[in-house]
């Protein structure tokens, strides 16, 4: 992680809500120091200072064995990221950039039973269907249910160290700023403009 101290974030509450808009992460373990790597959607919860994400991976896979061997883990969300290039400077012989926005947490993973593993589930599922939705968890068969869960593992994730890089140029001076967030703004691609807003949300 580029660690900056103007671009550093350590507030846990800012960090769970980025968590939280930016949920479907990239989790990496290691087996025998031979790293994997797989994406999920992550759910988080806070009691008191303990921070824990929850979620499931499928069983026999490289990153499975490597979360039964290692309990070990970092898990990255990324959000929005855009290039800024130099031209736009009030100086433009400069360097150019990459604007960014992304977490860090690193933990200990616990592996799930069955249960507690149909629990994530539910809950997960809950999170993004609605109760009358076709999709619905509680519309869903024991019979299909207990069938699919012999091939997931729920996890849960105790984080011990949570960090967040928000890389928006804040290192420049006001006209820069001002220019990087018009040039993005103008951009057809919706992560630069998303970047833009991010910008300008800052200078108000």
């Amino acid at each position: 992680m580029y660690k900056v101290g103007s671009f550093l974030e350590k507030d846990i509450d800012k960090l769970i809500a980025f968590i939280e808009a930016h949920p479907f992460a990239v989790l990496i373990g290691a087996n025998q120091n031979v790293p994997s790597a797989t994406q999920v959607p992550l759910q988080v919860k806070k009691d008191g200072d303990v921070v824990k994400l929850i979620g499931h991976v499928m069983r026999k896979t490289d990153h499975h064995e490597a979360f039964e061997t290692n309990e070990n883990i970092l898990v990255l969300f990324h959000g929005a990221h855009a290039y800024v290039s130099a031209s736009v400077y009030e100086n433009p012989e400069s360097a150019s950039t990459w604007n960014y926005s992304s977490v860090q947490a690193k933990g200990k993973i616990k592996l799930l039973d069955n249960d507690e593993t149909r629990k994530v589930i539910e809950d997960l599922t809950n999170q993004y269907e609605g109760h009358h939705s076709p999709a619905a968890f509680h519309r869903m068969s024991d019979d299909y249910i207990n069938k699919h869960l012999k091939a997931i593992a729920g996890f849960e994730i105790t984080v011990t160290d949570l960090e967040g890089v928000f890389k928006l140029s804040q290192n420049h001076p006001q006209v820069n700023k001002e220019a990087i967030v018009k040039e993005l703004s103008q951009s057809e691609d919706v992560q630069a403009q998303e970047v833009s807003r991010q910008m300008k949300d800052g200078l108000q």
